[in-house]
């Protein structure tokens, strides 16, 4: 399949999941950057896709995005399953730090907004000390109310940042980034979810092993049990389900390019 973009693409029940390695994707983003273009990246796992049959407005939202990544190992897997090979899994907190990186290289400006207060506060401090030569243009918490998004985005926009980080939860995220595409005038827009309390180290993230085997949600649920084992048993029963069910060949998703941005 290939993307209003010229980009190929796997259609993953429904769902154009991009063919990108992370080293392509740090290049298109590059170029948005030096153009001034917009490059929304929206990124899928396996409760995400579950979610989206159910959640219309998280659907659009996602299907928004100028690209869509494949942040789950388990997603991976299900594309190598079904004949519809991905390269590889580009991770969100991992685009997060590469971004970082390349940011901190070319001089990059980024406006990080999301988690608590004390958690994007040390994300910035982080940033300047692990990542010197990028610029934090400003940052924000994401404890906020509908009616403040515009003054958010015009804060933003006033920043003048390369890239956007929105650390919140989906659909959250998601819907925030749709609901204001055409507003922001930052190239690089991406939805990090929980990376922040990665970076700040309040969360401790899987030891590279368990991220090879597809078990970060292994590790989630033993930081976290009483809050994540129900979570993730109904999610990712119910997408071995559809998995199968595409195997057997009863479906695997109606053609999802409909939505998707040009960039």
């Amino acid at each position: 399949m290939v993307n209003v973009d010229g980009s190929l693409t796997r259609d993953l029940f429904g769902v154009p999941v991009n063919m990108a390695t992370m080293s392509q994707v740090l290049s298109r983003a590059e170029e948005c950057i030096a153009a001034r273009t917009s490059l929304h990246l929206g990124m899928v796992n396996a409760a995400k896709l579950v979610n989206m049959r159910s959640d219309a407005l998280l659907r659009d939202s996602v299907l928004a995005s100028d690209m869509i990544l494949a942040d789950g190992m388990s997603v991976v897997w299900a594309s190598r399953l079904l004949g519809r090979r991905l390269p590889e899994r580009v991770a969100g907190v991992d685009l997060m730090f590469e971004l970082l990186r390349v940011g901190s290289e070319k001089g990059y400006r980024f406006y990080c907004l999301g988690a608590t207060e004390e958690v994007v506060a040390e994300v910035v401090r982080r940033i300047g000390e692990r990542y010197p030569g990028a610029v934090v243009a400003g940052y924000r918490n994401g404890y906020f109310k509908e009616t403040d998004e515009a003054g958010i985005i015009e804060a933003i926009n006033a920043s003048e940042a390369d890239v956007l980080f929105v650390a919140m939860s989906p659909p959250k995220k998601e819907q925030f980034l749709a609901r204001w595409a055409e507003t922001l005038r930052v190239p690089v827009c991406h939805g990090v979810g929980g990376s922040f309390d990665v970076f700040a180290g309040k969360v401790k993230r899987a030891p590279e092993i368990w991220q090879k085997l597809g078990m970060e949600w292994m590790y989630r649920v033993v930081q976290e049990p009483r809050r994540m084992w129900r979570r993730y048993l109904v999610t990712n029963t119910r997408f071995l389900w559809m998995v199968l069910v595409a195997m057997l060949g009863f479906g695997g998703g109606d053609d999802g390019r409909r939505g998707v941005r040009a960039v």
